[in-house]
């Protein structure tokens, strides 16, 4: 039985309007740690509105309900109604009763209690949330962990109020789930019978020299380089690994947050091989042991949600149905067994589409997909390693993934390898993106990276705040993949309405639109110039693993930009297909790429035009965004001068003109003026050089000079072969 009572004595104020006290009171029968979470920031909001003038008629109570039976409103949703002078919040469960509360705070906060407007809102995408890779301990490792972003977040790991401060925030964007990702989790989480000395004590970091870059597949993060020389983060026991684990999912809990772990396969980091557990898939041990791994995560962890995995990524060799026999007889295995023993619970089990087919998991994964209380869901990369690329992604038409998964649910990735330093915010891409992803099969998405752990930042010189959440230096990026996948419907003018409570001093209008061209400056580029993942290509050093570049240092020179093909769905022309269509007098309605080129000035020039009359007023976060934006903005104009100069070029060395030799070297000349502005803009407020997992070291100064390069590049008459993917 539950009982009614209510708080009501959440905020006084005073209103200069009338001179005279108003109270707002919340009747609140709902017992509920979500609901709680909301009020607070009802309450947050009232206080920041205290002193600034509301309407005498504004309503003076707002009162939560559930009603299971309103048939407009799905798990999550809410419905705001204003009747009588009274804020009725009504909502199908708690969840929905807690976003609902958000909506209302965000609402006083920016317009006050009077101006409440009505809404209605459903979840468009059911689960939203990050991708996580997460840096344990050396001995079990994420692939991010060969990065500067991993070891200076390993101590954040176990670190308590990290975890409810980035909780909060991802439950105030949105967010309903959270996917973490390591190679091999076990041997940090859990203590598996029958093989009891797998389980590791304490956090260790490596203190060694690490190499530039490891093998893209995975192995080799044990190197005596690296376990060599090591320190302890925290001195903890197996015990108290558990106790901490389970405080933050529990947590998570209380903001409708849940917790997935993802692997990849077949990794035995942390064994030390201990019991005869070796990589091999052919291992009877192994095959235990994993089994045995999956089924203690979920006895040891009660609000661990789900479990996924990959295969492929270490499976040497394998055939695809030699891989899914290996996941079936571990991964589902273990759900299974945990399923078995725990009826009541709910289990959701993560199989990723990658390197076999969809149709031959639904035939192996049968038994867990027919299992009561598991939810078999598949999960696909949509746009490869890029989300800003363009707002069609053709990967699961050309995979037949729609037709082959016949009906079933998929949680579609989305990879960011793009924005790491630089604060980004396109809201029309975003919504148009997501309103393309196939909605019919959509679980949901996650958002996030390979190369980046998205804890706190370490790369801000002189930061407004020490040790802040990536997720809130970038905020309005989170905020927008986040609110977006639950309702793609909100408007500019709410986003812009938050701009203004976060900057007050500016026109939200000038920054909304010049945040939104320098935005548009990745997705441009990297719709012309396509290395689709992660290894592949970096927009903010332009480079790559040495071998996509076919450069040595990983620089893409020019003559990699002329030889590289476009997005397929980005619309674009390939430098040298318009340089066939120009010799043979031919038409096109693609975009060629002196036409890409000038989109970008047009980008560029739009951005810093309208940032020239923004006055920064002694805010230094509004300075820290205002220099990122003409950063982008400087290396968006780096990168159209380098198009047109990698199209003069190419039409130099194929005759159609010796006039275009100049040209090509006039570009490439204004290209390096513009990345020397572009280093020093980003030099003035991030440390450099920063060492990354996927493209190495990437150094603005140095890669100076490659730029310098390309300018002798086109002095010369001849070109290198090269490749055209």
């Amino acid at each position: 039985m539950r009982y009614t009572f209510s708080f009501c004595v959440l905020a006084t104020f005073i209103l200069l309007s009338c001179n005279r006290v108003y109270n707002v009171s919340i009747v609140n029968p709902f017992q509920d740690d979500r609901v709680d979470f909301a009020i607070e920031q009802i309450n947050a909001s009232l206080e920041k509105r205290n002193g600034k003038p509301d309407h005498p008629n504004a309503p003076s109570k707002i009162k939560l309900k559930l009603d299971t039976s309103a048939s407009h409103l799905n798990a999550e949703g809410y419905d705001i109604k204003i009747i009588n002078q009274e804020v009725i919040l009504t909502a199908k469960d708690e969840a929905g009763l807690m976003y609902g509360g958000l909506e209302l705070a965000e609402q006083i906060k920016l317009y006050g209690i009077s101006d409440i407007r009505e809404a209605s809102s459903n979840p468009y995408m059911e689960m939203r949330g990050p991708k996580f890779n997460i840096p344990l301990d050396v001995r079990t490792p994420s692939y991010s962990d060969a990065s500067d972003a991993a070891q200076s977040n390993m101590p954040h790991m176990w670190d308590i109020e990290f975890w409810k401060e980035y909780l909060d925030q991802l439950a105030i964007y949105r967010y309903n789930y959270v996917t973490l990702w390591s190679l091999h989790p076990f041997p940090t989480l859990v203590k598996v019978p029958g093989y009891d000395n797998v389980a590791l004590d304490q956090v260790l970091r490596s203190t060694g020299q690490w190499k530039e870059m490891y093998d893209l597949n995975g192995p080799g993060l044990d190197g005596p380089e690296i376990l060599g020389d090591t320190e302890i983060l925290y001195d903890l026991k197996m015990e108290d690994k558990i106790k901490f684990w389970r405080e933050v999912m529990a947590y998570g809990r209380k903001r409708n947050i849940d917790f997935h772990f993802i692997t990849w396969n077949i990794f035995d980091y942390g064994t030390e091989q201990k019991y005869g557990i070796t990589e091999e898939i052919d291992n009877d041990i192994t095959k235990d042991y994993f089994r045995k791994s999956v089924k203690q995560m979920f006895v040891t962890y009660p609000d661990l949600a789900g479990i996924g995995l990959t295969t492929g990524e270490n499976m040497k060799g394998a055939s695809p149905e030699q891989k899914e026999d290996w996941a079936f007889d571990t991964y589902a295995q273990g759900v299974l067994d945990a399923a078995r023993d725990m009826p009541d619970r709910k289990f959701t089990f993560i199989h990723r589409q990658h390197q076999t087919g969809a149709r031959e998991i639904a035939e192996k994964f049968r038994e867990v997909i027919d299992q009561q209380n598991i939810e078999f869901l598949y999960c696909f990369k949509y746009a490869k390693a890029h989300v800003y690329s363009a707002t069609s992604q053709p990967y699961h038409e050309q995979a037949n993934f729609v037709e082959d998964i016949q009906g079933m649910k998929t949680i579609w990735g989305l990879r960011n390898d793009d924005t790491y330093y630089f604060r980004w915010g396109a809201p029309d891409f975003v919504r148009e993106f997501i309103k393309n992803i196939p909605h019919e099969v959509a679980k949901g998405i996650y958002f996030g990276s390979d190369q980046w752990v998205w804890g706190r930042d370490f790369l801000t010189k002189n930061p407004t705040e020490e040790n802040q959440l990536e997720i809130k230096k970038h905020w309005y990026q989170w905020l927008m993949w986040g609110r977006l996948s639950y309702d793609p419907e909100i408007s500019n003018e709410r986003l812009k309405d938050l701009m203004s409570d976060k900057f007050p001093t500016i026109d939200k209008d000038v920054l909304f639109t010049a945040w939104q061209s320098a935005s548009m400056i990745y997705p441009v580029t990297t719709g012309f110039h396509w290395g689709r993942l992660d290894f592949q290509w970096y927009i903010e050093g332009s480079k790559s693993h040495p071998t996509p570049a076919e450069t040595e240092s990983g620089f893409h020179d020019v003559n990699r930009f002329i030889t590289l093909s476009t997005h397929p769905e980005s619309g674009n022309l390939s430098i040298p297909e318009y340089v066939t269509l120009l010799k043979s007098n031919s038409e096109t309605t693609l975009t060629t790429p002196l036409q890409v080129s000038q989109k970008l000035h047009l980008l560029s020039k739009d951005a810093l035009n309208l940032l020239a009359g923004i006055e920064i007023a002694n805010d230094q976060e509004l300075e820290h965004t205002i220099n990122d934006i003409r950063a982008v903005a400087h290396l968006g104009k780096y990168y159209a001068h380098k198009i047109a100069g990698a199209t003069f070029l190419a039409l130099y060395r194929e005759e159609v003109g010796p006039e275009y030799q100049t040209k090509a070297i006039e570009e490439l000349s204004k290209a390096l003026n513009q990345w020397k502005t572009y280093t020093e803009l980003a030099l003035k407020y991030y440390k450099n050089p920063l060492w990354t997992n996927r493209v190495g070291f990437v150094d603005w100064n140095e890669i100076t000079n490659y730029v310098a390069q390309d300018i002798e590049i086109a002095k010369q008459a001849i070109a290198r072969q090269a490749s055209s993917n």
